[in-house]
């Protein structure tokens, strides 16, 4: 299955409205520009603009009130119960039976396009697996840009004894802000179904790890056995 993909446009013009939020370019309480002036700005359909709106007011970033707009809430908080597998890779601390390999490779189209790079651009690729028990219960790839390696031990095949967020935040003072996730049902990539020893289905994290400019500091992919995960969330209904 190929994972070349972009966000759809509704979740495009909802990234850059959080941002925006983030930024404090939209401070709490200020309206939001009307669904015409975003339709301008993004190029897009009202329907998207539509969408993007009620899928932000619906997560707690704004409130929609009929006839007048759309207000700023400001940055709601992540409920600790929510299940978040893109961070969860990023903090886990590493051993050295975790460890596949570490290159430097070409990186791959989906790859480049999620850090804007032209294809094959050198990345480093960390491989892990994760065990339980006897059996592997995912297997991760974790691209970083060289900018963002170097000077790091992420280029280096020992274990990161305080995980790859930690290391980071020591080493070169860079903070994870935030992270886009995609989840998918999909079948394991070659490399994936020999490191899992299964070419059953497998649930298929795809994410990209942002600092607070936006700028991407690595692309991670998680191939969870289907048979061995399942995701729960809580949350509240209003």
């Amino acid at each position: 299955m190929s994972m070349d993909f972009a966000p759809p446009k509704y979740a495009q013009v909802m990234t850059a409205i959080q941002q925006r939020i983030r930024d404090g370019e939209y401070a709490p309480g200020d309206m939001l520009p009307s669904e015409t002036q975003l339709v301008r700005e993004f190029g897009v359909g009202r329907t998207t603009v539509v969408r993007a709106l009620q899928t932000l007011a619906m997560q707690g970033w704004i409130e929609r009130e009929h006839g007048r707009g759309s207000f700023v809430k400001g940055r709601p908080e992540s409920p600790a119960e929510r299940v978040r597998p893109g961070l969860s890779t990023a903090e886990h601390p590493e051993n050295a039976e975790n460890i596949v390999s570490v290159a430097r490779v070409p990186a791959p189209r989906h790859v480049a396009k999620l850090m804007g790079v032209d294809e094959r651009t050198p990345v480093i690729a960390r491989h892990r697996v994760i065990r339980q028990g006897d059996r592997v219960s995912a297997a991760e790839t974790l691209w970083f840009p060289l900018e963002i390696a170097l000077g790091t031990d992420l280029d280096k095949p020992a274990p990161l004894r305080h995980g790859v967020r930690q290391h980071l935040q020591a080493v070169k003072h860079l903070r994870i802000d935030h992270v886009t996730e995609r989840l998918t049902a999909r079948k394991p990539t070659k490399e994936e179904a020999e490191l899992l020893g299964s070419s059953s289905p497998v649930l298929g994290v795809l994410a990209t790890v942002h600092d607070p400019a936006g700028s991407v500091l690595l692309v991670l992919s998680v191939a969870l056995p289907g048979d061995l995960h399942e995701l729960e969330d809580v949350y509240q209904v209003s």
